[in-house]
């Protein structure tokens, strides 16, 4: 008995964004018109990160978080392994990839898809190649704000610019990072704000400012805030990597060499620097108080499905 085909589509779906959820929609409406099954292909990482030689902070979901993220969303998923792929002329990859091993029976792609190495085949020749092979194909139109296409490379200059709630509308979920937490210098328990000092890796995208949070430390949710920058006030950090530090409302546990996940739920300030110790504590109880006040009632909108493990 001949297997099922499937209708793919194939992306990175860095955030799983809005404009992703609008695609993965489509992809089921088009796969139930031509009674087929769908199937959604992604690359765990980008590709313009794995091949950059500044890679750092340039993804919005690593591959663990992108992976639960799809799942949650229902439609059937399966990873492409980027270095088997990145050599692949266009044709190869349509008929081998595309056509013998996840036995394509229709193709759903954005408008500015492209296939193969270089990115050699565009839609035209998409169109082309399924016409021959009596395939459908369709192409989605970009999934827009009133003013921009709602894009990973926007989102990402949302975050570098801060602005958290503009991201997060954008992402349709809140802007997360999971990381282990390691020794810092514990100035902040000195000064009565103690931290969990998180290591995130170089490839996550990092909003630099000070953040309401919601954290996950096991299967329990805390309130905090977060500092994400670059101590300008004591132990400045010189490299280019900014640090993040989160403080738990009414929590007083142990959990270095554990892994913890936080939401960014909305930003309070910028980073800046204190004339004095005395100054930031007061800045902090500020921070502290702001915080209470903008988390207050707000219940993390976990997407449909999505575990919390």
């Amino acid at each position: 008995m001949t297997a099922k085909k499937n209708f793919i589509t194939v992306g990175t779906f860095d955030g799983v964004h809005a404009g992703h959820r609008f695609l993965l929609t489509r992809l089921e409406m088009a796969a139930a018109t031509h009674r087929l099954k769908p199937l959604a292909l992604y690359f765990p990482l980008p590709p313009k990160t794995l091949l950059s030689a500044t890679p750092e902070m340039t993804v919005l979901t690593l591959p663990d978080e992108k992976k639960r993220l799809l799942r949650a969303l229902g439609t059937p998923v399966q990873t492409l392994d980027f270095a088997a792929c990145r050599h692949l002329t266009a044709e190869k990859f349509f008929k081998e990839v595309l056509l013998k091993r996840y036995h394509m029976g229709g193709l759903l792609v954005g408008a500015d898809f492209a296939l193969g190495k270089d990115r050699q085949a565009g839609i035209t020749w998409l169109r082309e190649q399924c016409a021959r092979k009596n395939i459908p194909f369709e192409v989605i139109r970009f999934y827009k704000t009133d003013t921009h296409k709602i894009s990973s490379s926007l989102i990402r200059k949302l975050l570098a610019a801060g602005d958290i709630e503009q991201a997060n509308l954008l992402l349709t979920h809140p802007y997360e990072l999971t990381g282990e937490v390691v020794k810092g210098k514990q100035l902040g328990r000195q000064l009565g704000f103690p931290t969990a000092n998180l290591a995130t890796g170089p490839y996550k995208v990092l909003p630099l400012g000070v953040f309401a949070v919601k954290v996950r430390v096991g299967r329990k949710l805390y309130n905090g805030f977060c500092n994400t920058g670059f101590r300008p006030t004591v132990n400045s950090i010189t490299g280019h990597l900014p640090l993040v530090e989160v403080h738990l409302f009414d929590f007083n546990q142990n959990i270095y060499g554990r892994k913890i996940t936080v939401w960014f739920v909305g930003k309070l300030r910028d980073e800046k620097k204190f004339a004095t110790l005395n100054e930031l504590v007061d800045q902090l109880k500020q921070d502290r108080a702001l915080a209470r006040q903008r988390l207050k009632g707000v219940v993390l909108p976990f997407p449909k499905n999505l575990k919390m493990i």
